[in-house]
């Protein structure tokens, strides 16, 4: 499901290309804003707002991969789709290592372009729940004392209260009360819960592939 406040930016020097994508893109409901340059576009930039990019690739002063860069650099979730007049592999590739969601061929075909724009915009929403995930696993594991930390390593590695208690040098009733507080801090119920919190918080230290 899409989220009606999700934009797609159009960033083309082009005006003939902009006017075409976004009377074909608010032709199917959407939100659409131009530009005729990355600069243009950083100026008005705002990362808390949800939507994608349709990029051109050979832009004049910044191009598509360079705005692609200083995006990555800011740790953006906004899908970019890039567009070239030209079949440029190596170029492709890079930009899809980089996460671009599609590298599409002008003059491109108004359904594979409306196709890979909505494509883009549930990536979008996932990656921004994704982002919320983390930031509030984030916050809740910010709460643990240095203590509560490393009981929170034993108890996800399977050890039992009374291994962690030899492991720590103390005695079972205190690994318990350590345990009972770390799992209210977290916000979770059960020990199913809290392994999930875990796994999900170490997930997200992972290198992305």
């Amino acid at each position: 499901m899409l989220d009606s406040a999700q934009t797609v930016h159009v960033v083309d020097d082009d005006p003939d290309v902009r006017t075409a994508i976004e009377f074909l893109l608010e032709a199917r409901g959407l939100k659409v804003t131009t530009y005729e340059s990355a600069a243009q576009f950083l100026k008005s930039y705002d990362p808390a707002a949800p939507g994608c990019i349709v990029l051109d690739l050979a832009l004049p002063e910044m191009s598509g991969i360079e705005l692609q860069r200083a995006l990555e650099a800011r740790c953006s979730v906004l899908p970019i789709i890039f567009l070239t007049g030209r079949g440029d592999i190596a170029t492709s590739v890079h930009a899809m290592k980089h996460g671009a969601a599609d590298f599409l061929t002008k003059p491109v075909e108004d359904g594979a372009l409306v196709a890979a724009v909505f494509q883009a915009l549930v990536r979008n929403n996932e990656l921004r729940a994704m982002r919320a995930e983390r930031d509030r696993i984030t916050e809740r594991m910010a709460r643990l004392t240095a203590r509560e930390r490393e009981v929170l390593e034993l108890i996800a590695a399977g050890r039992l209260n009374k291994q962690i208690a030899a492991d720590l040098g103390t005695v079972e009733n205190t690994v318990k009360f350590h345990r009972a507080n770390l799992m209210r801090k977290l916000d979770v119920n059960t020990f199913a819960d809290l392994v999930k919190m875990v796994e999900r918080a170490a997930d997200f230290k992972k290198p992305a592939p």
